[in-house]
Protein backbone atom coordinates (compact mmCIF):
# COMPACT_ATOMS: atom_id res chain seq x y z
CA UNK A 1 0.00 0.00 0.00
CA UNK A 2 2.89 2.23 0.47
CA UNK A 3 4.77 2.00 -2.95
CA UNK A 4 1.39 2.74 -4.05
CA UNK A 5 0.76 5.78 -2.16
CA UNK A 6 4.21 6.96 -3.11
CA UNK A 7 2.78 6.62 -6.96
CA UNK A 8 0.55 8.87 -5.92
CA UNK A 9 2.95 11.88 -5.81
CA UNK A 10 3.99 11.11 -9.09
CA UNK A 11 7.51 11.86 -8.93
CA UNK A 12 9.49 10.48 -11.61
CA UNK A 13 13.36 8.79 -11.43
CA UNK A 14 16.32 10.99 -10.64
CA UNK A 15 14.08 13.76 -9.10
CA UNK A 16 15.83 15.52 -5.95
CA UNK A 17 12.99 15.91 -3.21
CA UNK A 18 13.57 18.09 -0.30
CA UNK A 19 11.87 17.31 2.44
CA UNK A 20 10.14 19.80 5.66
CA UNK A 21 8.93 19.03 8.87
CA UNK A 22 10.59 15.41 9.76
CA UNK A 23 9.77 14.48 13.11
CA UNK A 24 9.29 11.05 15.00
CA UNK A 25 5.95 10.75 13.00
CA UNK A 26 6.46 10.73 9.94
CA UNK A 27 5.98 7.51 7.88
CA UNK A 28 9.34 6.60 7.41
CA UNK A 29 7.69 3.24 4.94
CA UNK A 30 6.46 5.84 2.62
CA UNK A 31 9.84 8.19 2.50
CA UNK A 32 11.34 4.57 1.82
CA UNK A 33 9.08 4.81 -0.55
CA UNK A 34 9.47 7.68 -2.41
CA UNK A 35 13.57 7.50 -2.10
CA UNK A 36 12.71 3.83 -4.06
CA UNK A 37 10.88 5.40 -6.54
CA UNK A 38 12.99 8.59 -7.66
CA UNK A 39 15.99 6.63 -7.22
CA UNK A 40 17.43 9.57 -4.69
CA UNK A 41 17.83 9.98 -0.89
CA UNK A 42 15.48 12.81 0.39
CA UNK A 43 17.09 15.51 1.18
CA UNK A 44 16.30 17.92 4.31
CA UNK A 45 15.05 21.25 5.06
CA UNK A 46 18.96 22.69 5.41
CA UNK A 47 19.53 21.67 1.64
CA UNK A 48 21.03 24.88 -0.68
CA UNK A 49 20.58 23.64 -3.99
CA UNK A 50 17.89 23.35 -6.40
CA UNK A 51 15.16 20.92 -5.32
CA UNK A 52 12.51 19.13 -8.30
CA UNK A 53 10.20 18.99 -6.14
CA UNK A 54 9.14 18.85 -1.58
CA UNK A 55 6.82 17.51 0.62
CA UNK A 56 5.81 18.81 3.72
CA UNK A 57 4.90 16.92 6.60
CA UNK A 58 1.91 19.26 8.95
CA UNK A 59 0.39 18.36 11.67
CA UNK A 60 -2.07 21.18 13.72
CA UNK A 61 0.57 21.81 16.48
CA UNK A 62 3.54 23.01 13.98
CA UNK A 63 1.73 26.28 13.85
CA UNK A 64 -1.26 28.38 12.14
CA UNK A 65 -2.21 29.23 8.68
CA UNK A 66 0.50 31.72 8.50
CA UNK A 67 3.25 29.41 9.68
CA UNK A 68 2.03 26.97 7.09
CA UNK A 69 2.06 29.80 4.27
CA UNK A 70 5.58 31.04 5.39
CA UNK A 71 7.00 27.36 5.03
CA UNK A 72 5.44 26.54 1.40
CA UNK A 73 6.55 29.90 0.64
CA UNK A 74 10.11 28.74 2.07
CA UNK A 75 9.57 25.35 0.40
CA UNK A 76 8.73 26.86 -3.06
CA UNK A 77 11.84 29.24 -3.09
CA UNK A 78 14.43 26.09 -3.76
CA UNK A 79 11.99 24.48 -6.36
CA UNK A 80 12.97 24.10 -10.14
CA UNK A 81 10.27 25.91 -12.27
CA UNK A 82 7.58 23.49 -12.35
CA UNK A 83 8.00 21.60 -9.40
CA UNK A 84 5.18 20.38 -7.04
CA UNK A 85 5.02 20.51 -3.08
CA UNK A 86 3.32 17.41 -1.20
CA UNK A 87 1.81 18.94 2.50
CA UNK A 88 1.30 15.79 4.22
CA UNK A 89 -1.38 16.00 7.45
CA UNK A 90 -2.32 13.18 9.76
CA UNK A 91 -5.70 11.72 8.06
CA UNK A 92 -9.15 13.89 9.32
CA UNK A 93 -10.46 12.82 13.12
CA UNK A 94 -6.82 11.95 14.20
CA UNK A 95 -4.59 13.65 16.22
CA UNK A 96 -2.50 16.24 14.51
CA UNK A 97 -5.59 16.28 11.63
CA UNK A 98 -5.19 19.56 9.53
CA UNK A 99 -8.47 20.77 7.87
CA UNK A 100 -8.26 20.63 4.15
CA UNK A 101 -9.27 24.26 4.39
CA UNK A 102 -6.30 25.73 6.28
CA UNK A 103 -3.85 24.14 3.80
CA UNK A 104 -5.75 25.89 0.59
CA UNK A 105 -5.83 29.26 2.59
CA UNK A 106 -1.95 28.47 3.17
CA UNK A 107 -1.16 27.90 -0.44
CA UNK A 108 -3.73 30.42 -1.87
CA UNK A 109 -1.86 33.09 -0.04
CA UNK A 110 1.82 31.97 -0.83
CA UNK A 111 0.26 32.33 -4.66
CA UNK A 112 -0.32 29.03 -4.69
CA UNK A 113 -2.97 26.34 -4.96
CA UNK A 114 -4.68 23.33 -4.10
CA UNK A 115 -4.62 20.65 -7.31
CA UNK A 116 -5.47 17.72 -5.80
CA UNK A 117 -5.22 15.02 -2.63
CA UNK A 118 -4.56 11.64 -1.99
CA UNK A 119 -4.27 9.32 1.32
CA UNK A 120 -0.57 8.47 1.96
CA UNK A 121 -0.03 5.04 4.00
CA UNK A 122 -1.91 4.35 6.81
CA UNK A 123 -2.41 7.42 8.77
CA UNK A 124 -1.50 10.71 6.54
CA UNK A 125 -3.31 12.59 4.07
CA UNK A 126 -1.62 14.63 0.65
CA UNK A 127 -2.87 17.99 -0.30
CA UNK A 128 -0.94 18.38 -3.63
CA UNK A 129 0.03 22.60 -4.00
CA UNK A 130 1.49 23.75 -6.86
CA UNK A 131 2.54 27.11 -8.70
CA UNK A 132 -0.45 29.24 -10.11
CA UNK A 133 -0.74 29.24 -13.96
CA UNK A 134 0.00 32.70 -14.73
Amino acid sequence: MTSTAAGAFGFASGLIIQEFGYDDDVDDALRRAIEAQTGTELVDEAYEDVADSAIVWWRAEDGDVDDLTDLLVDAQANLDGAGVIWVLSPKARTTGAVPTSEIEEAAGTAGMHATSAAAMGEHWSGIRVSTRKR
